[in-house]
């Protein structure tokens, strides 16, 4: 059974960082992309960032410099690093496998709440 698990939402004041992590199982993590994407309220999800199996990364304009993206293949983790948060940052932050190859196939955790305010 496949399982991404995320951690690491909560509440924070503008300028602050939080760190999501996401736990996979039941993949082969090194056969995967991992990504972070967000849903805020009325509006579409939409990538954050992602991460190759290299380690090649890809960022969303509106959190280059701010958001850091990364994975250990041992732990089979991908974690978001999130500095100088800003109140359009809050959403709802998911985990994303895409199996890079071979038929397309896609996971997704349950997401975790970011929530920025003062």
């Amino acid at each position: 059974q496949v399982q991404l698990v995320e951690s690491g939402g909560g509440l924070v004041q503008p300028g602050g960082s939080l760190r999501l992590s996401c736990v996979a199982s039941g993949i082969l993590f090194t056969y995967y992309t991992m990504g972070w994407y967000r849903q805020a309220p009325g509006k579409q999800r939409e990538l954050v960032a992602n991460i190759t199996i290299g380690g090649r990364t890809n960022y969303a304009d509106s959190v280059k410099v701010r958001f850091t993206i990364s994975r250990d293949n041992v732990k089979k983790t991908v974690h978001l690093q999130m500095n100088s948060l800003k109140p359009e940052d809050t959403a709802v932050y998911y985990c994303k496998a895409l199996r890079a190859g071979g038929p397309r196939t896609e996971y997704w955790g349950q997401g975790t709440q970011v929530t920025v305010s003062s």
